[in-house]
């Protein structure tokens, strides 16, 4: 089991969009894949057609057992219309509770040992997570094999990216300390990007310019995500034929193909190719 971490010190820049589309994505492609809503809004939750509960802090608080708490996603709610998905989708419910987490818990550990519970269980936990950084995301970052940073075109997002990409390095010496690989940078993902504008041209290239081949390819700024979301459904529920779906089945290829990487997950992924955060336009 490998486990993926959706992060950025910005609220607003698609983190739960793209964390539950990933998830939904690989489980219709045939993977058993867990979805993690370690934000204490639970959008994630929301968006998978269920109530928030407290199901992340029963699990690392309360020492629930994943039985009573793995919720499984209905296939009506993420999969393509009058198509059986090969896979399963189950959540990790958030709510409120999930804000005490940090201040309950004093195991850094606490997070990899009860996801090591499924490893031969699960193919792949997607971790979505709150803006506001915590010891709950320290016990994340230790648990986490891969990274994908959302973001937005814009200069708080940005600051929010190099936030967060400094926190991943400030990480590194304790992983190495207790014998853990690097955590690999899956890529960089400008989120509702408006290429119709001077702004996001300029920094998507600035992105590219920093970061290379870790920036994929933007998700459009389309009006379909608003409409799927007012009706409360994902992507591929709602229009399966969108350019909007093609774009995020993109993205879901680079996933799987970090997931059938034998050589990732153990510091074999590249830094950042000049670590350089500071061309960015801030």
């Amino acid at each position: 089991m490998k486990i993926i971490t959706l992060l950025n010190e910005k609220g607003g820049v698609g983190k739960t969009t793209l964390a539950t589309h990933i998830a939904a994505g690989l489980a219709i492609r045939g993977y058993k894949v867990v979805l993690v809503d370690a934000d204490p809004q639970g959008h994630a939750t929301v968006s998978m057609g269920l109530s928030k509960e407290p199901g992340l802090y029963d699990l690392l608080v309360r020492d629930g057992n994943f039985k009573n708490i793995l919720r499984p996603v209905p296939p009506e709610y993420f999969a393509i219309p009058d198509t059986e998905p090969n896979g399963n989708l189950f959540i990790v419910a958030g709510n409120e509770e999930t804000r005490s987490i940090a201040n309950q818990v004093s195991d850094a550990f606490m997070v990899a040992d009860r996801f090591r519970e499924l490893q031969n269980l699960i193919d792949v936990a997607i971790f979505d997570t709150s803006p506001t950084p915590s010891l709950l995301h320290g016990s994340i970052y230790l648990a986490t094999n891969g990274i994908i940073y959302p973001t937005k075109c814009e200069y708080l997002s940005f600051d929010g990216l190099m936030e967060s990409l400094r926190h991943r390095e400030r990480f590194e010496p304790s992983r190495s300390k207790w014998g853990l690989g690097p955590i690999d940078i899956l890529g960089i993902v400008p989120m509702m990007y408006r290429s119709n504008t001077v702004l996001h041209q300029e920094n998507l290239k600035e992105l590219l310019d920093t970061y290379g081949e870790l920036v994929w390819d933007p998700v459009a700024m389309r009006t379909t995500w608003a409409e799927a979301s007012n009706l409360g459904q994902l992507i591929y529920t709602f229009d399966p034929g969108s350019r909007a779906t093609k774009e995020i089945e993109r993205l879901v290829d680079k996933v799987e193909d970090y997931l059938n990487d034998e050589t990732s997950a153990n510091g074999s992924k590249p830094a950042p190719p000049n670590g350089d955060e500071s061309r960015l336009k801030l």
